[in-house]
């Protein structure tokens, strides 16, 4: 099986939205492997944003991620597993994303928009082993 990392960011803990985004992806199929709701703190975070650091939002996105409890949670799948929560999650602005997505259903604002997942195979190891270090 293929495992992938998702962050139900802290604006969809503060809306009472994990329950809705993690039955989307279960609904889908993918089985919930691994989940913790948890302030992530700053070094943690500037781990997970690390190939961010040195451009002009990287402050904003350390601020957002760290301000309130996100869940944390590894989901497993078929082959690129990835890549269907990535189609599931929506297009990173909002105002873009398809209706149907969560982000196409659910967000408004492209600063605060609900969910990260990896954007990779490669990307989806790298942060499993930063948030889940036992899994990889």
């Amino acid at each position: 099986m293929n495992r992938t990392l998702v962050i139900c960011k802290p604006d969809a803990v503060e809306r009472r939205l994990t329950g809705e985004i993690l039955s989307r992806l279960e609904r889908k199929g993918l089985r919930l492997v691994a989940a913790e709701l948890r302030l992530i703190d700053p070094e943690t975070a500037a781990r997970h944003y690390a190939e961010h650091e040195g451009r002009p939002f990287y402050g904003e996105l350390v601020a957002f991620i760290t301000r309130s409890p996100a869940l944390v949670a590894v989901l497993e799948g078929p082959p690129d597993t990835w890549r269907i929560v990535r189609n599931l999650m929506g297009s990173t602005d909002p105002s873009e994303a398809a209706p149907g997505t969560i982000r196409g259903d659910l967000a408004t604002l492209l600063s605060e928009n609900l969910v990260h997942g990896s954007d990779s195979a490669a990307s989806a190891e790298r942060e499993i082993g930063i948030f889940f270090p036992g899994l990889v």
